[in-house]
């Protein structure tokens, strides 16, 4: 579903990508882990071109990302196309970014609407499931500033699940929660991935990645420094720097 290839990004002087090479299967929960400053984020953003990548290449299904290639160069596509093609990857940020002057149910309907053209009937039906599925179906009508950070993340993936996408990117989803509502997001991302949603996770929730998640990675310096199965790299890393960091965070 996602293949890098050798990919680089850089921010002015500062290389943040060193060449990454992976791949995520379809219906894979994959797992990228490492201290801040590592390129997770960074990485997770050029999968649906909100960062345009300096060198390499990023397929999602098969479809070179953010770019058109003729022969050994590569054109950027216009923005109208981009966003065709995002479209297909929902991407769930750390703060929730949701419409304040919306309801929950409007923040879901919205993005149907106005990207794909759904009918309101259509988007308002499809929303209110959505928010069931995420155990909001009592809170349709309630504006962010009524719901608990977990309560507008979980609208947040209900938003993003409403464009039926083929492709989730979670870029710290449970970062900016009190701890005691990080529960009720990770419940929600585990019956997604039970559905066979493939998911990109950039995380600090080792108990996750390891109960979850079907691949991990561990980055540092922009580089990847291990990768394998969660319960492998988690309860016997390879690597001293993987090793170092475990025995931070674990």
């Amino acid at each position: 579903m996602v293949k890098a290839e050798a990919v680089h990004k850089s921010f002015g002087l500062i290389e943040v990508l060193k060449g990454i090479d992976l791949e995520v299967q379809q219906g894979e929960v994959f797992c990228l882990v490492g201290p801040s400053g590592s390129g997770k984020s960074t990485f997770l953003r050029c999968i649906n071109h909100l960062e345009k990548i300096n060198a390499g290449r990023l397929y999602v299904d098969g479809q070179l990302v953010g770019y058109r290639q003729k022969g050994d160069k590569l054109y950027e596509l216009k923005e109208r196309e981009v966003a065709d093609q995002r479209k297909d990857i929902g991407m769930v940020f750390q703060r929730f970014n949701l419409f304040p002057h919306m309801t929950a149910l409007q923040n879901v309907m919205e993005a149907p609407m106005q990207v794909k053209g759904e009918s309101k009937a259509n988007a308002r039906e499809r929303a209110a499931k959505l928010l069931e599925r995420v155990g909001l179906g009592d809170r349709k009508g309630n504006y962010p500033a009524q719901l608990s950070g977990g309560q507008q993340q979980r609208v947040a993936i209900a938003r993003a699940l409403a464009m039926d996408p083929k492709l989730m990117l979670f870029d710290e989803p449970t970062s900016a929660l009190d701890p005691e509502l990080v529960g009720e997001v990770l419940d929600v991302m585990r019956d997604l991935a039970e559905s066979g949603m493939t998911m990109v996770v950039v995380t600090h929730e080792m108990g996750f990645a390891r109960e979850v998640g079907d691949s991990l990675v561990f980055m540092d310096g922009g580089v990847v420094v291990e990768s394998g199965h969660p319960r492998d790299v988690l309860s016997n890393p390879q690597h001293d720097r993987t090793k170092a960091f475990l025995a931070n965070v674990l």
